[in-house]
C-alpha cells in the first residue's frame, strides 16, 4: 500500500499516518486450524448497500477440537456447517465484536485432518472505505474492496492474518450491464441465477494472504496492453477512461523491468490497475488487481506537470514491486511490514529512473532521506520492527519508518554491498520463499550469504533500534580518521536513557571518483580513508546518519560543495547543516551562508532542499516583521539572478531546467514575496485556467499556488468551479488544494465551509482541513473554525483521517496554542489519536525551543543584512 500525498502535510510525513481506533482489543487467532482454499460467491446490492455471501473453506485441523475460531466483522451469519467426509455437522455461532472473531461450536469434537466449512451470511457495503464498501459518483454506485491490513473479515469470514495463506476461487453475481474485476482472469460469465443478474467466475489464485484478495463491481472501462506476454489493463469509471493511457505505458515498462531485475517472472495470469472514486490510501497492491486513488493513476500527459508524471510513475512502480515483495513473498506478521513497504519504496525508483533518466530521481531519494532522518530524530519515534498485535497497532505501522527509514536502510546497504551482489541476494530471498511467508532474518541472512559481508549485523542494528546515528569525524591523519557515534536528536534538550551504537557502513569520497567503505561498529573507532582532496564521509549521500566535521574540514567541503560534490551529496550536506541548526550546534546564519553558496545550483532538488529550510526559518524562528522582511529581501537578492538567467520556458528545456524554474519562481513568490513574481503568477494562473496548454504545466502549478495565496474572491470562484465541473482528477485535486491556500481570512473561511459542505469526498477533506491547519497563512483561522464547528468538521473525517487532523496542529509555535490544542483534543476524543496528540505536542515544544535557541542568532543575522 502506498500512502497518498494527501496523508503528508506540507512535507511532514506523519509518524502515525494511520491511527484507527476500532478493534483495539483484537487478538491473534489460534494456530490449530489452517485454511487451504476459499470458494466465495458474493452478490452485492448496490442500491441497498448490502451483499450476501456463500462461502466454503477447506481447512486442516492440527488437533481434535469442538470449536473453530476465525475473523468476522459486520457479518450476519445465517448458517454454518462442516462437511466431515460427507457427514454434515451444523454449528452454532458466537461472535466477539470487540475481538472481531466468530467461533463455530460443534456438538462433538472434530478429528484432526481436513474438513470443509460451508457458511451462508449477509454483509454491508459500508461507507468507511474499508472492507467491501460502497464508492459513489454522481451517476451511480460501485462496490469495491480495501482489505489491508485487517478488513477482509468484513467481506468474508476468514483467517485474516498474513501467515494463513490459501488459494481463492471467487464468483460475483452482478447486475446485467455491470462487470467485475478480481485477482485473476475471468473463466466464465453466465446468466442468472437471479433475473437481471449474471455470474462472473474467476480463475483460482495462487496461495496468498487474505488482505490481498480484491473484487470490484461496476461499469468500469479499461485501456488494454501487454508486457512479457502478460495482459495489462488500466481501468476507471467511463468518464475518466481517457486518462488511463499514461499509467498503462508505465506499467508495461515496469513489468518487463521487474521480470528482468528479480529473475522471477510476474506470477499472475493478468494485471489490472483500477482507479476508484472513493479510496483512502494512495494505492493497494492486491495480487493482480491493484487499486488506486484516481489522482495517483489518471493523468493527461499533455497537461500534467512533471511532478504529476513522476508521482503516477512511482505509485505504479511501488504497487507493482509489491507483486513480488508482499504478494508472492509475504511477511509472517505485521511487525515486519517494512519487508513489504520499505522494499517497495526502495524499488519504485529503479524502473522509473531507468525509463526516465532525465528526471534524475535519485535526487528525490536524497530529499526523502533528509525528511526521514528528521522524522526519526524526533523524541517520539519507533524501531523499524515494532510490536503490532491489535489492528490499531498494525495500522500505526504504516508510517514514515516502515516506508522511509526501511527504504533508506536498504539504499545504504545496497551501496555498501554493491548493486549486483545485493540484487542476487534479493533473488535468492524471493526464490526461497515463493508463495510463502518470511521474516527480517530471512532477508538479511540471504544477503549475508551472498556477499560474505556483515549485512546481518548492519541491518539488525538499524531494524531493532530507534533513532538516527550522529557520526562525528575528527581530523584526518595519515590515511585514517577517528569517528565516534551517538544517537542524534533534533532537539538538544532530549536525552536518551542509554547509549546506542549501530553497525554503520561509512563510505568516504575518493579522488578517483569512487568511494571507500568501512564499517563503524563501536562508539569510537579509527577508520581508514582513501586519498582525496578533502574528507567527506557520506559518498553518494546514501548513509543513514547525520555527519559533523571539524570546522576546517567543514570549510573545505563548503569550498568544494558546488564543484566536487554530487547533487545527492549536496542535498545530504545541506540536510546535515540544517540538523545542526535544529540541534543548536550551528547558528542559523551559518546555514543561510551555505544556502547562498548553492544559489546557482542547477539541481531543483538541491535548491528546493536549501530554500525549504529557509521557509521553516521564516515560519518557526522569525518572530518579528523585521525578521520576516529581512528573509524576504535576502531571498529575492540571493535567488532572483538565478531565476532570471533561466528565462522563459522553451520547448528545448530539460526537465531539470523546467523544475528549477518552477522551484525558484515558487519560492520567490511566496518566501520572497516578490511583487513582480506575484503579478506574473496571477497572469499565468488566469491563462492556465482558460487553457491548460497555454502555460508550462510545471510552472503553472507553482504559479497557481502563489496566485491563490495572494488571490481574491473572483479567483476563488474560478477554482471552486474547476473543482466542481472538471472530470480530470489531477486538475480537480489541484483546484481543491488551492482553495486552502488563500491567505485572506474571509476566503480561508469559505474554503473551510466548502470542506464540510458535503461537496468534497471524505477522503479529500484532509486536503483542506489538515493542510490549512498546518499552513502558515491559514492555521489560525482554521484552528478557530475547527473549534467552533467541530460537529461539522468531525463528520467529514473517516477514522483514518482523525490523526491527520490532530497532526495538522503541530505547526503552532507557542505555549498558549500548545495548551489549547491539548485541552481541546482531551475533551474531543479522536480515534486512536492519543499517540499523535503527544507527537503534536512534541512538535510544538520543539518549535518553541528552536525559536528560543536560534531567535537571537537570526536577529543578529538580520541586523547585518
Amino acid at each position: 500500500m502506498r500512502l497518498s500525498q494527501a496523508l503528508k502535510l506540507q512535507g511532514v510525513f506523519l509518524l502515525a499516518a494511520t491511527c484507527l481506533s476500532f478493534q483495539s482489543q483484537a487478538q491473534r487467532l489460534p494456530q490449530t486450524v489452517s485454511p487451504e482454499h476459499y470458494q466465495l460467491t458474493l452478490t452485492p446490492n448496490l442500491k441497498t448497500a448490502t451483499f450476501t455471501g456463500s462461502e466454503k473453506i477447506d481447512v486442516v485441523l492440527k488437533q481434535p477440537q469442538d470449536a473453530i475460531t476465525l475473523n468476522a466483522a459486520e457479518i450476519t451469519f445465517k448458517s454454518v456447517t462442516a462437511d466431515l467426509n460427507g457427514q454434515m455437522l451444523k454449528a452454532t455461532v458466537t461472535q466477539d465484536e470487540e475481538k472481531q472473531q466468530a467461533t463455530f461450536h460443534f456438538d462433538k469434537a472434530l478429528p484432526a485432518g481436513p474438513l470443509t466449512l460451508s457458511i451462508e451470511y449477509d454483509g454491508i457495503l459500508n461507507g468507511q472505505l474499508r472492507g467491501f464498501y460502497l464508492s459513489k459518483t454522481k451517476r451511480r454506485n460501485y462496490a469495491v474492496t480495501q482489505f489491508e491490513p485487517t478488513d477482509a473479515r468484513r467481506a468474508f469470514p476468514s483467517f485474516d492474518e498474513p501467515a494463513f495463506k490459501a488459494t481463492y476461487s471467487v464468483s460475483l453475481v452482478v447486475n446485467k450491464g455491470d462487470t467485475a474485476i478480481s485477482n485473476t482472469n475471468i473463466i466464465s460469465d453466465t446468466p442468472g441465477p437471479i433475473p437481471g443478474k449474471h455470474t462472473i467466475t474467476f480463475a483460482t489464485t495462487p496461495k496468498m494472504s487474505t488482505y490481498l484478495v480484491a473484487f470490484l463491481v461496476g461499469d468500469f472501462q479499461c485501456t488494454s496492453g501487454a508486457s512479457d506476454g502478460v495482459p495489462i489493463r488500466v481501468c476507471a469509471t467511463p468518464d475518466k477512461v481517457q486518462y488511463t493511457k499514461y499509467a498503462l505505458h508505465i506499467a508495461e515498462y515496469v513489468l518487463n523491468y521487474y521480470d528482468t531485475y528479480f529473475g522471477i517472472k510476474y506470477p499472475m495470469p493478468k494485471l489490472d490497475l483500477i482507479a476508484i472514486p472513493d479510496f483512502e490510501a494512495g494505492a493497494m497492491e492486491n495480487f493482480g488487481a491493484i487499486t488506486y486513488r484516481e489522482t495517483d493513476l489518471l493523468i493527461d500527459p499533455a497537461t500534467a506537470s512533471l511532478g504529476a508524471k513522476e508521482r503516477v510513475g512511482l505509485v505504479v512502480a511501488h504497487e507493482m514491486a509489491h507483486q513480488w515483495f508482499g504478494d508472492m513473498v509475504t511477511m509472517n506478521w505485521w511487525n515486519n511490514i517494512w519487508l513489504n513497504e520499505g522494499f517497495a519504496t526502495w524499488m519504485e525508483y529503479k524502473p522509473i529512473e531507468a525509463m526516465h533518466p532525465e528526471w534524475h530521481l535519485r535526487q528525490n531519494v536524497a530529499m526523502n532521506l533528509n525528511g526521514t532522518l528528521n522524522l526519526d530524530a524526533q523524541r517520539t519515534t519507533r524501531t523499524i520492527r515494532a510490536k503490532a498485535e491489535t489492528p490499531d497497532e498494525i495500522n500505526e505501522m504504516f508510517d514514515g519508518i516502515s516506508y522511509g527509514k526501511a527504504a533508506a536502510m536498504l539504499n545504504m546497504v545496497e551501496h555498501y554491498e554493491g548493486e549486483q551482489t545485493f540484487r542476487q541476494g534479493v533473488h535468492n530471498y524471493l526464490e526461497a520463499h515463493m508463495y510463502a511467508n518470511a521474516n527480517a532474518q530471512d532477508f538479511w541472512n540471504a544477503q549475508t550469504a551472498v556477499s560474505h559481508m556483515p549485512i546481518d549485523k548492519i541491518m539488525e542494528s538499524f531494524v531493532a533500534q530507534p533513532g538516527v546515528p550522529l557520526l562525528t569525524f575528527g581530523e584526518p591523519t595519515d590515511g585514517s580518521v577517528q569517528v565516534s557515534q551517538e544517537r542524534f536528536f533534533l532537539n538538544p534538550t532530549v536525552k536518551t536513557s542509554r547509549a546506542q551504537t549501530w553497525y554503520v557502513p561509512v563510505c568516504f569520497k575518493a579522488d578517483d571518483g569512487g568511494d571507500h567503505c568501512e564499517v563503524l561498529s563501536a562508539a569510537q573507532q579509527t577508520l581508514k580513508i582513501p586519498t582525496a582532496p578533502f574528507l567527506f564521509g557520506n559518498a553518494e549521500g546514501l548513509g543513514y546518519y547525520r555527519s559533523s566535521y571539524p570546522q576546517d574540514v567543514y570549510a573545505k567541503i563548503l569550498d568544494n560543495v558546488e564543484t566536487d560534490l554530487t547533487p545527492e551529496e549536496r542535498i545530504g550536506f545541506i540536510g546535515d547543516e540544517w540538523a545542526k541548526v535544529r540541534a543548536n550546534t550551528a547558528p542559523v546564519g551559518q546555514y543561510l551562508n551555505l544556502v547562498a553558496a548553492v544559489r546557482n545550483d542547477r539541481s531543483p532538488a538541491v535548491v528546493g532542499t536549501a530554500l525549504g529550510n529557509v521557509a521553516v526559518i521564516n515560519a518557526q524562528i522569525a518572530s518579528t516583521p523585521a525578521e520576516h522582511e529581512a528573509l524576504e529581501n535576502w531571498t529575492r537578492q540571493t535567488f532572483e539572478p538565478a531565476y532570471n538567467l533561466l528565462g522563459a520556458p522553451q520547448d528545448t528545456d530539460t526537465p531539470m531546467r523546467t523544475e528549477l524554474r518552477a522551484t525558484l519562481f515558487g519560492y520567490l513568490g511566496d518566501l520572497g514575496n516578490d511583487p513582480e513574481v506575484i503579478a506574473q503568477a496571477k497572469t499565468m494562473a488566469e491563462e492556465y485556467l482558460k487553457d491548460q496548454t497555454s502555460v508550462d504545466p510545471t510552472l503553472a502549478q507553482v504559479a497557481l499556488r502563489v496566485a491563490a495565496i495572494h488571490g481574491d474572491a473572483a479567483f476563488f470562484d474560478q477554482l471552486e468551479k474547476v473543482f466542481e465541473t472538471s472530470n480530470n482528477p489531477d486538475l480537480q485535486e489541484t483546484a481543491l488544494r488551492l482553495l486552502g491556500e488563500f491567505a485572506k481570512p474571509s476566503l480561508a473561511t469559505r474554503a473551510l465551509n466548502f470542506a464540510v459542505s458535503g461537496k468534497v469526498r471524505n477522503q479529500d477533506s484532509v486536503l483542506l482541513l489538515g493542510g490549512m491547519l498546518y499552513g502558515q497563512h491559514t492555521r489560525d483561522v482554521t484552528w478557530h473554525y475547527v473549534q467552533q464547528n467541530w460537529p461539522q468538521v468531525h463528520a467529514q473525517l473517516t477514522e483514518w483521517m482523525d490523526a491527520i487532523l490532530v497532526s495538522g496542529a503541530s505547526s503552532f509555535c507557542s505555549a498558549q496554542k500548545r495548551d489549547e490544542v491539548m485541552n481541546f483534543f482531551d475533551t474531543h476524543k479522536m480515534h486512536a489519536a492519543s499517540r499523535t496528540l503527544l507527537q503534536t505536542r512534541d512538535h510544538i515544544n520543539d518549535c518553541i525551543d528552536l525559536r528560543s535557541m536560534q531567535g537571537e542568532n537570526l536577529q543578529n543575522w538580520a541586523a547585518g543584512q
